[in-house]
């Protein structure tokens, strides 16, 4: 069962990202993700297999309207 994750989620990876930030902020979902660095911008995109594994935790959840 895939995990629950929207756009507008923020993420906390496994690994940094080369800036020394690992929290991302998910910008698109679908079978390919793309994520947001929180500290300088950089976009990565990344599949739905390799996301999950990557993921720590989810630090936010969009609210739902």
């Amino acid at each position: 069962m895939p995990m629950d994750l929207n756009v507008g989620d923020i993420v906390e990876l496994k690994k940094q990202h080369p800036c020394g930030n690992n929290k991302f902020e998910i910008a698109r979902t679908g079978m390919d993700f793309r994520i947001k660095c929180l500290e300088c911008g950089k976009q990565v995109w990344l599949s739905r297999s390799k996301l999950e594994k990557r993921i720590k935790k989810i630090t936010q959840k969009k609210e739902e309207k």
